[in-house]
């Protein structure tokens, strides 16, 4: 029995039945087992291709299971089938249900013939094909077809339109680009490129910044290239929030939500004289931040501070700093490809309750900028509560500040700036520059 579908399997239960993180569970079973690369490669896309096309595989197997299912392991067995038998176009069904009998027989408990209801919703599963409701209902038929809840399929056309809407639903479903950022002063990028290159890394360069390159494989870790700090794994529309600064090298610069770091590391880059405290409400996160900047040899210019961000007013003076970045917890809605479970985690409530996180963020925070400073507001989701409502909402509330068009890669002048998920492979984001123009009472 494939020891790959044993990992998916005993993931997907922790996942579907536990609640756990489909990362940290994929990668403790993982340790568990001594995979070769390929079955490695095969239980990672089953267990987030399952997760991934959840709502679609449950409406495929919905008519079919005529029975209460007992075994905690079924539903994830049938799902982890059935997405294999849609998506893995290579693996014959024969085979596909054949390790699923087989998984079904080691799981179940002793006589308790779980195998033979498995087998039987699999042949039938088989005989239907597969099943999509009428494209009349284009909230339903999105909904299933793509495999994204209702309410965010409901948002997206309510905000973005139909076609838009689509090619964001679909893209969402394509792996995310395997998107390196070449570090500052480390190297001229003929050179990395090079370097990369007689790694055996085919790369396209990113047509949102100048600095990123779309490898063709994973793996670049391991390289000299990585662990010499003349590259850093970054998505490209993540790396343009530090671009919107207009850096002279010697200013005192917050990262306000810090973890883990790869726009802190990017900062200390542009920076001389200056240097960036990094922030980050848990101390354990800020290992990454401190590893990171050890890596790429900026660990004199970086200093962390366990923090809530809400509280930075009780520990920094007004005015402290030239430049605060605000890189907001959110739904992270624009990383969906990266983490499937997001989509069916997240509700409108919770983008509206995050919001009003983002805006605290803000607020206690916009005090410790000093007069004429740049302060940055980012975020990885797409939904306009989080993004312009919250800069709108802070805007007014803050008459000191305005809002500052912002030029960034390879990308026009624009107010505010929405990258979608459905560009060069990126993550969806979003980023938006304030200046302080006028003095305000700092409490």
């Amino acid at each position: 029995m494939s020891n790959a579908r044993t990992v998916a399997l005993e993931t997907l239960i922790k996942v579907f039945n536990q609640k756990s993180y489909s990362n940290i569970a994929l990668n403790n079973e993982l340790v568990k087992y001594e995979l070769k690369p390929a079955d490695k490669a095969l239980a990672t896309r089953i267990v987030y291709g399952t997760i991934q096309y959840k709502i679609f595989l449950e409406y495929q197997l919905k008519p079919l299971i005529k029975t209460k299912l007992r075994d905690k392991f079924l539903m994830p067995l049938l799902l982890m089938s059935a997405y294999q038998y849609f998506f893995l176009e290579k693996v014959p069904a024969n085979a596909i249900f054949d390790e699923a009998n087989k998984l079904a027989k080691k799981f179940s408990k002793k006589n308790s013939g779980s195998y033979k209801l498995v087998n039987g919703i699999l042949r039938a599963l088989e005989r239907q094909g597969k099943v999509l409701p009428s494209s009349d209902n284009l909230v339903d038929y999105l909904s299933i077809k793509e495999s994204f809840p209702k309410w965010l399929v409901e948002y997206l056309l309510d905000h973005f339109g139909e076609d838009q809407t689509k090619e964001i639903l679909v893209r969402s479903n394509q792996p995310a680009a395997n998107s390196i950022r070449m570090a500052a002063g480390k190297g001229k990028f003929e050179e990395i490129k090079t370097a990369l290159r007689k790694d055996g890394f085919d790369f396209k360069e990113s047509c949102l910044t100048g600095h990123n390159l779309n490898l063709s494989k994973g793996g670049v870790a391991q390289t000299s290239l990585f662990k010499d700090g003349k590259i850093t794994i970054q998505d490209a529309a993540a790396s343009l929030a530090v671009d919107a600064f207009n850096f002279t090298g010697n200013e005192q610069v917050l990262d306000a939500c810090s973890a883990p770091g790869g726009k802190t590391v990017q900062i200390a880059e542009k920076l001389t004289n200056g240097s960036v405290i990094a922030l980050d409400i848990h101390e354990n996160k800020l290992r990454l931040v401190k590893n990171a900047a050890k890596r790429l040899h900026v660990s004199d210019k970086v200093k962390t501070k366990a923090l809530d961000a809400r509280k930075a007013q009780e520990y920094f003076t007004a005015g402290q700093f030239d430049k605060i970045l605000v890189d907001a917890p959110c739904s992270g809605l624009g990383l969906i490809r990266r983490k499937p479970e997001i989509g069916y985690e997240k509700s409108l409530d919770d983008i509206k309750n995050l919001a009003r996180i983002q805006l605290s963020i803000l607020e206690n925070i916009s005090g410790l900028l000093a007069p004429s400073g740049e302060l940055v507001y980012s975020t990885c989701t797409i939904s306009l509560e989080e993004d312009e409502g919250v800069v709108n909402q802070f805007l007014k509330l803050h008459p000191e500040f305005d809002l500052v068009p912002v030029q960034v890669g390879k990308l026009p002048k624009q107010n505010m700036v929405r990258i979608f998920p459905s560009v060069d492979g990126s993550d969806g984001f979003f980023i938006a520059k304030l200046k302080k123009t006028r003095v305000n009472n700092f409490d």
